[in-house]
């Protein structure tokens, strides 16, 4: 596995997404608008919760990439603002789902809808968004946008269920793990680049290009999220220090650091996933398991090698401001671990 990605930006200066944020500003105002447009309903309920969720302060990564990767293939049209929004509500409604599933009290550091309006009005609300997402689809017109993002919304759905199938399955391997992250997380970053070639009416090899791009940007973005969940704090974060540790939820260090333990450390292990060991201190030697056993660091280095082959995926497309934001992004995704 390859250990470093091969920076771009000059030594001294911290990877951000502002490069990409900067690119895409003007079209992000007409995707804002959309969405904004597109969340209302006469049920009050329904822009009240979808809005306490969409204006919770997430850099919209998804629909910009979807705008950076049509500004890389140099597309003047406007397509691109309503199939990015369709982005964001498949996004949405997942997250609205997955913390009713996993009983979240707080996404992006506020608490979750579910939290306040309860688990009923938040699985509704998330499914108004995904209606609306294929409203957006539909109206676009276009069937192969239609094929890929739709598909992209049930593989996410699967990827959603194969992982509660794993909860507390500690002896899952690590095929089967990327095998999650690619469908729950990795196929929603991959469709939205991808659909960018299709609207600019660009070669099958350049979709696959941007395919690839997102989707292995999207499973290095989730191991990363994976490692510093032992190894960050609240604030940075957006939710509980240890949530996954706490809900049972078998991630890549875990299900090295369980390979990697003798039996004692496997018992715990067990234990700590089926929600025997839950106290401060459990988390303190889970993350000490992790640290000797060297699972946070490989990991992260698992991490690195998915972003490198994300930036090698750009190597055929023309050198630019949208190539180098799109590169700094990938940065951006593996350094908030360190």
């Amino acid at each position: 596995m390859s250990a470093t990605i091969h920076r771009i930006i000059p030594a001294g200066r911290e990877p951000s997404l502002e490069p990409m944020m900067a690119l895409v500003a003007g079209d992000m105002n007409q995707v804002n608008s959309v969405i904004l447009t597109r969340m209302q309903s006469d049920i009050p309920l329904i822009p009240e919760l979808a809005g306490h969720l969409i204006a919770g302060g997430g850099k919209r990564m998804r629909p910009m990439l979807t705008l950076a990767c049509a500004r890389l293939l140099d597309y003047s049209g406007a397509r691109h603002h309503k199939l990015a929004a369709c982005v964001e509500f498949i996004h949405t409604a997942t997250l609205l789902h997955d913390d009713v599933v996993d009983g979240s009290d707080l996404r992006r550091g506020r608490r979750t809808a579910n939290l306040i309006w309860g688990n009923p009005a938040s699985v509704l609300v998330g499914d108004f968004l995904f209606s609306r997402s294929f409203e957006l689809m539909v109206e676009d017109g276009s069937l192969k946008v239609l094929k890929i993002l739709s598909n992209a919304s049930a593989v996410i759905a699967e990827g959603e269920v194969n992982q509660l199938t794993a909860q507390r399955q500690v002896e899952t391997s690590e095929e089967r793990y990327l095998d999650i992250i690619g469908a729950k997380t990795a196929a929603l970053f991959a469709a939205a680049c991808r659909i960018a070639a299709v609207v600019a009416e660009r070669p099958e090899p350049e979709e696959l290009a941007l395919d690839a791009y997102g989707r292995n940007l999207g499973i290095a973005f989730q191991l990363v999220d994976d490692a510093i969940d032992y190894s960050s704090d609240e604030e940075t974060m957006g939710k509980g220090v240890g949530d996954d540790f706490r809900d049972g939820k078998v991630t890549l260090p875990v299900i090295l650091a369980h390979a990697r333990g003798d039996a004692v450390q496997k018992q715990f292990w067990r234990d700590a996933m089926h929600g025997h060991r839950i106290t401060d201190e459990d988390l303190a030697h889970a993350t000490r398991l992790l640290e000797d056993t060297g699972a946070i660091a490989d990991t992260l280095a698992r991490a690195r090698h998915y972003g490198q082959r994300a930036i090698d995926s750009l190597g055929g497309f023309a050198s630019g401001q949208a190539k180098t934001a799109l590169t700094e992004a990938v940065e951006f995704a593996i350094a908030r671990a360190y």
